[in-house]
């Protein structure tokens, strides 16, 4: 046990010795909440939607104040008016404008007649993001403008209550969990692979294998080092993150032991798995030529920024063994849904086991020898 402490305590020294690595860890992740957390999810407002009236009678002028009322409350869009048609349309080619409604002639006549009254939304659906919401505004509109201004006393259609379990969830807060499991990774990826590959090339090693250090030592002496900084990482992109994205969850001391024990057994399976991959591995150039490829295969499929369930077959299969998909998912229900540890049991259970095997298979894998 001594000498597996002195092996730890010699990779805490030279990572503290070296603050630029400790921040490098944590300031990717961070910045990719704040940037990732409010680029994407976010209510799109002040798009500029064009209005062509070519009717100009009563029934049209329900829809200009529909348009006003949307622009003083939701401020989706501000509408912009044209008398031209091609005009609209050729600005929206153009992207001066993100749409363009056409009020064609005879409108309030055809509404009147009940004789299939239609308005045209034009749109760039280049941008899909833009278009579906556009689409879901003026859906809204039209439903509004087709409901009977007194409704009947009994209700003769079905109706949908939605029921919300949790508060209103901003995408920074839904992309916590996954920046805390990024931070944990970097971690791993540079305090546990890189530097561990860089030690052998600068012979650090061969100093251990002059000394008594049994091969078991030495590999759960270099794990244990390696995962204590991936937790120091962890916990500190937790709070830093959780203040950021207003999380209130974190101060529950129920969540914050469950977020404890979340972050040592994700840091600990994050670094099995690296140190299984570099076991045998002497070239210090590869752990930086893999770290896009993994960083790819293992963050994106977790469904940290995309439900798994819309992934195709091949992706949820890699999704369904990922380290990565169940430390966010643990995340995910420890401060956003907080669930307490009685829902998070299963994904400690596989971090653990996933950590046990990779150490297993890592341990008669490493060489005791130059």
């Amino acid at each position: 046990m001594n000498r597996m402490l002195a092996i730890v305590e010699r990779e805490m020294r030279k990572f503290f010795r070296s603050p630029a690595l400790m921040m490098v860890s944590m300031i990717f992740p961070l910045v990719q909440l704040l940037v990732l957390g409010n680029a994407f999810g976010g209510k799109i407002r002040d798009a500029k939607l064009g209005l062509v009236d070519e009717d100009g009678g009563t029934q049209a002028v329900k829809i200009h104040e529909a348009f006003d009322s949307v622009r003083a409350n939701m401020r989706t869009f501000e509408p912009v008016y044209y008398s031209d048609e091609k005009k609209a349309v050729q600005d929206v080619r153009n992207g001066k404008i993100q749409g363009a409604v056409i009020i064609p002639p005879q409108y309030s006549r055809r509404v009147y007649e009940q004789n299939q009254p239609r308005i045209a939304l034009v749109v760039d659906n280049s941008d899909n993001f833009m278009s579906s919401t556009l689409e879901d505004e003026l859906s809204q509109i039209t439903s509004a403008l087709n409901n009977p201004t007194v409704e009947p006393r009994i209700l003769q259609q079905t109706v949908l209550q939605i029921v919300e379990l949790y508060p209103y969830v901003e995408y920074m807060k839904y992309l916590l969990p996954g920046s805390i499991t990024l931070a944990i990774f970097m971690s791993v990826m540079i305090g546990g692979g890189m530097l561990y590959i860089d030690d052998k090339a600068r012979g650090v090693h061969e100093g251990y294998l002059v000394t008594p250090i049994t091969k078991m030592e030495l590999v759960f002496g270099l794990n244990a080092a390696s995962a204590i900084k991936a937790v120091m990482t962890g916990t500190t992109i937790t709070v830093v993150g959780a203040l950021l994205a207003g999380v209130g969850s974190l101060f529950n001391l129920g969540t914050a032991l469950g977020l404890l024990v979340l972050i040592v057994l994700t840091a600990v399976a994050l670094n099995a798995m690296m140190f299984l991959l570099m076991v045998r591995v002497e070239d210090p150039l590869v752990p930086r030529a893999t770290f896009g490829i993994l960083n790819t295969l293992l963050f994106f499929p977790s469904g940290a920024i995309y439900p798994i369930q819309a992934f195709p077959r091949w992706l949820r299969v890699i999704a369904s063994v990922d380290p990565f998909t169940f430390a966010v998912a643990g995340f995910k229900s420890l401060l956003l849904k907080d669930t307490g540890l009685a829902a998070v049991w299963p994904d400690l259970l596989y971090l653990s086991l996933f950590a046990i095997v990779a150490l297993s298979i890592a341990t008669p894998l490493f060489k005791r020898s130059l």
